[in-house]
């Protein structure tokens, strides 16, 4: 998901939770009150790491048409944004910027303020990170903090990626510190005409018993799912010339606060449309939380097993597809 549709579904999450109590609960009338709505995730391995912080509104027009004006959710340049590395004197302060690619939506677009800091190679495993939002015109505290989720790396002999006759391929790695929820994709990168394309296999996402580190995670998936897959996924281009690139294992990992985060507003098939709330913010709603994948710190990169490519070349579901 691009970063400005997953901003987008956190002021939408907020929009809904305040919006869709009962009606005797809801005075549009009502003294203003300044609600912080706050999405920020930290990764030792990005560059920049970015925060987006709105305010929720109220107003005597229609919610809809309110959030098309930037002023009804924007703090423009009223926030002081920081976070510090706990235990010592390291502040990153966040700055505002705006993005101008903001794709069209129920809030205004395509230019939005987002809170952003160079954090490269700086931000440090095993220390604890606090976020403090200060609002400078009225003097209001938001707080919240996270841990970074330790490096870690898929078990795998070899340097080939070879599968099964019969039976199911398992790929393993040990859960990290501070992870929760781990999500499995397998990258197949091919050529087309010398031109680099890729088509990743995203499996369900499974979940450790603790956020200690250690444990054992797999997932299983049979040779059929694999060609089948890059059978659905890679349209037959008469003539064309196909070569198999590396195979990517990467493993994307959800610390234990971004998990629940989004186990609760995830969609739900109940007619029970009232979630309980989840957050993570003091005096404010939202989530402050980290991710991390394997594929920076610990690249499992393979190339293709000879009996492998063979089935990809000559196999009953692939060898239309033109793979030398």
């Amino acid at each position: 998901m691009k970063m400005s549709k997953l901003f987008n579904a956190i002021l939408l999450i907020s929009f809904v939770y305040i919006f869709s109590s009962c009606e005797t609960d809801f005075n549009p009338n009502a003294e203003y009150k300044d609600i912080t709505v706050v999405y920020g995730l930290l990764n030792q391995n990005d560059s920049i790491s970015y925060i987006k912080i709105n305010k929720a509104f109220l107003g005597d027009q229609n919610a809809y048409v309110m959030a098309q004006y930037e002023d009804s959710s924007s703090y423009g340049n009223n926030l002081e944004v920081k976070v510090q590395e706990v235990g010592t004197n390291k502040v990153f302060i966040f700055d505002t910027t705006t993005i101008f690619n903001k794709e069209s939506g129920i809030f205004y677009s395509p230019n939005q303020v987002i809170y952003k800091c160079v954090t490269y190679k700086q931000l440090i495993v095993g220390n604890e990170y606090k976020l403090t939002i200060r609002n400078k015109k009225t003097g209001k505290l938001i707080t919240s903090s996270t841990q970074l989720i330790s490096p870690f790396s898929i078990i795998f002999n070899g340097q080939t990626f070879n599968l099964p006759t019969s039976g199911k391929k398992v790929i393993e790695w040990k859960s990290a510190k501070y992870g929760k929820a781990y999500q499995f994709n397998l990258r197949f990168n091919y050529f087309d005409n010398g031109n680099p394309k890729y088509l990743d296999m995203i499996f369900p996402v499974s979940k450790s018993k603790d956020v200690y580190g250690g444990e054992l995670m797999r997932v299983e998936f049979t040779s059929t799912y694999f060609f089948k897959t890059i059978q659905s996924n890679i349209p037959v281009i008469p003539g064309v010339v196909r070569n198999v690139g590396k195979i990517e294992l990467k493993v994307s990992v959800a610390a234990d606060e971004f998990s629940t985060y989004l186990d609760i507003n995830a969609p739900s098939g109940s007619i029970v449309q009232v979630r309980p709330e989840y957050t993570n913010i003091a005096n404010g709603i939202g989530i402050f939380s980290a991710r991390y994948d394997n594929s920076v710190d610990n690249p499992c990169r393979l190339d293709l097993g000879s009996k492998t490519n063979d089935s990809l070349k000559y196999g009953q579901y692939t060898s239309q597809l033109g793979f030398q």
